[in-house]
């Protein structure tokens, strides 16, 4: 199967769509399409990006499609990192990014090591704390009398847990398991006021970002992602390894997948070698669940600023164009 293009688009209409908790705004969720080129991306964007749509959803900024900063050549000035000091890449996943950032100097770009402030903050207390300010409950409220996916049992089993047990087993795994006891205390329900204070802080964090990558004078931004595509029930237990796109969730940047490569016999073989940052139960489960991987597509995402949805598809443009130029 084909690797697929996904971008996650602030200029788009939610109207209709089901979400898992609604009025969470906090970390804000997205609904990106799914194509097999950029440049079917880039018409979708064009189709919803028209008067019928601000018409029938006000809330949508009435902004055209700005052909011009798409079909722009210009170089552009890309921030980057190897890693996000959280989540160990993969072989491929490194590989992938190191040899995107290799093409696109070739052609002309510069390349600037940029690197987020404080991802764990972001991470464990922000997002995770943003998501579930009510304990979980309004999340648990869609498993109720239906199946629920395998994949999801040790998150739904936490989310269960009494709120005064949840915060002795962060007390009890902190010295072990820092990374899990974090998560675990900022899943606990809260007051509206703890809320507020916690959005603000998503707030301050934000402009901070904002305000290191305007200080490098950077036009876009090359990550690595999550990648190979993970074995079957282990998504789930692998919590941690969300941190290369969850934390543009909690910063509401725009931002898209690009394919690039595929996992080789020697990726794998590196991976026996995998032991993570913290070599706790979230690095051990990713290890596990890429293996047997040859073959395997693996992508770099691309991100901007808020509202730059075109220059976004435009730096996944310049990045296909790079490394699959079949296409």
């Amino acid at each position: 199967m084909e690797f697929l293009q996904e971008p996650r688009w602030l200029l788009r209409s939610k109207v209709g769509l089901k979400g898992c908790v609604y009025g969470q705004v906090a970390v804000s969720a997205s609904v990106g399409p799914m194509a097999r080129d950029v440049e079917s991306l880039a018409l979708c964007l064009r189709a919803l990006l028209c008067e019928d749509m601000f018409r029938l959803d006000p809330t949508v900024p009435p902004l055209p499609f700005k052909e011009e900063v798409y079909r722009s050549s210009q170089p552009l000035r890309v921030g980057y990192y190897e890693t996000d000091n959280y989540t160990m890449p993969t072989p491929a996943m490194k590989r992938a990014l190191l040899e995107t950032k290799q093409s696109l100097e070739a052609a002309g770009h510069t390349l600037v090591p940029f690197l987020p402030s404080n991802i764990p903050y972001a991470l464990e207390t922000l997002s995770a704390g943003g998501l579930f300010s009510d304990g979980g409950v309004s999340f648990l409220q869609n498993f109720k009398g239906d199946f629920t996916d395998s994949c999801l049992g040790d998150i739904i089993l936490i989310l269960k847990l009494p709120e005064w047990f949840k915060g002795l087993l962060a007390f009890l795994l902190k010295p072990l398991l820092p990374r899990l006891a974090t998560f675990l205390s900022s899943m606990r329900s809260r007051s509206a006021g703890k809320l507020w204070e916690l959005q603000h802080e998503i707030e301050v964090y934000r402009n901070s970002v904002i305000a290191q990558w305007r200080a490098l004078d950077l036009d876009v931004l090359l990550t690595p992602m999550l990648g190979p595509a993970l074995d079957l029930n282990v998504p789930g237990k692998a919590t941690g390894a969300v941190s290369y796109t969850m934390l543009y969730n909690c910063l509401d940047f725009p931002a898209g997948v690009v394919p690039v490569t595929t996992v080789t016999a020697e990726d794998e073989a590196q991976m026996e070698h995998y032991r993570g940052y913290f070599g706790d139960i979230w690095d051990k489960m990713l290890q596990k669940a890429v293996k047997k991987s040859v073959g395997l597509p693996v992508a770099v995402q691309c991100v901007t600023l808020p509202w730059q949805e075109e220059l976004c598809l435009r730096f996944m443009r310049e990045v296909e164009r790079l490394m699959t130029p079949e296409k």
